[in-house]
């Protein structure tokens, strides 16, 4: 009787993940192979740069709570590619951060994100 009550949570556990919704990092694993960051740029002085600043530590005039993320930070840019494009793409709840999955296709996103990896402190590309 126990074995029947844990594979049944079992199932009702993977039917949930399942059916979440959004982008899962398992969708991620073949789209990301490297974005066009000079495209990413061009979208980033559009989109991006209003909250986050032309150097990405966040736009000095732009007031908001909490903060924009500082996309040059190591907390950033130690993030895995796919953590980054579903926070791009999904938005963060509860902040300024919203999804962009709308307003840009997969591919551009990856662009963006191209181009946010240039805005390490490590990197030998600069904005």
């Amino acid at each position: 009787m126990r074995a029947i009550g844990v594979g049944l949570a079992l199932l009702i556990g993977i039917l949930s993940v399942g059916f979440a919704g959004g982008v899962g990092l398992k969708d991620l694993t073949s789209a990301g192979k490297g974005g066009d960051s000079v495209s990413g740029r061009e979208i980033y002085v559009n989109t991006c740069i209003r909250c986050h600043g032309i150097d990405g530590t966040g736009a000095q005039s732009v007031r908001l709570v909490p903060a924009p993320a500082d996309l040059s930070s190591p907390a950033v840019q130690n993030r895995l590619d796919g953590t980054l494009f579903k926070r791009i793409h999904d938005g963060k709840p509860n902040t300024a951060m919203g999804a962009w999955k709308h307003a840009l296709s997969d591919e551009e996103i990856w662009d963006v994100l191209a181009y946010v990896r240039t805005l390490g402190v490590g990197s030998d590309v600069r904005p």
